[in-house]
């Protein structure tokens, strides 16, 4: 009997485990690095714009092999251009700016635009410490719930230095909760 119960206890958490740690799965996201896996709440409350978008390409596979471009250390880990090198984005137009109030504390998710505020389009980037110089300045539309510990390993490719080349890290795959099968 107690075999049983394991064995059923077992097979429920395998049912569950696509959607484990996801209140809506809908607006949740699996962020796979070679590190492990980062779940990302997204906040359509708070720009439903970005978080539709974000959520366009990520069921297109538009995000899946794409390097994080800009990484600083105690500051951001960006990504999200197909170019590799900060210049690009998608085929979509632009997306007007939809500042709120969400501090841009570590994990928070935002999305990143050049000069203009309505030009954010597929480049986002986690915070990876309090950043409250972009308070009001970027669109904030989720944030890291779990597996912050992977996004800090992320890294920047760096030039060759004594004959060694360090290429950047890639995403290896990005899902919607709601739409992920393992």
């Amino acid at each position: 009997m107690k075999t049983l119960i394991n064995w059923v206890a077992g097979a429920l958490i395998a049912m569950t485990a696509s959607t484990a740690g996801a209140q809506d799965p809908e607006n949740t996201i699996y962020l796979d690095l070679e590190y492990g896996r980062v779940v990302i709440e997204l906040r359509p409350d708070l720009a439903p714009q970005h978080v539709e978008r974000f959520k366009e390409l990520t069921r297109r596979g538009f995000y899946d092999g794409l390097v994080w471009h800009r990484v600083i250390e105690g500051f951001m880990a960006q990504t999200g251009d197909p170019e590799g090198d900060g210049t690009g984005g998608s085929e979509l137009p632009n997306l007007p700016a939809e500042f709120n109030d969400e501090d841009h504390v570590r994990g928070a998710l935002s999305m990143a635009r050049a000069a203009d505020i309505n030009s954010a389009n597929s480049q986002f980037y986690v915070v990876l410490d309090h950043a409250p110089h972009l308070n009001g300045q970027y669109t904030y539309f989720g944030k890291v719930v779990d597996g912050m510990e992977f996004v800090d390993q992320i890294r920047k490719g760096n030039p060759a230095r004594n004959g060694t080349v360090t290429y950047p890290d890639r995403i290896v795959q990005i899902q919607v909760a709601a739409d992920a099968n393992d």
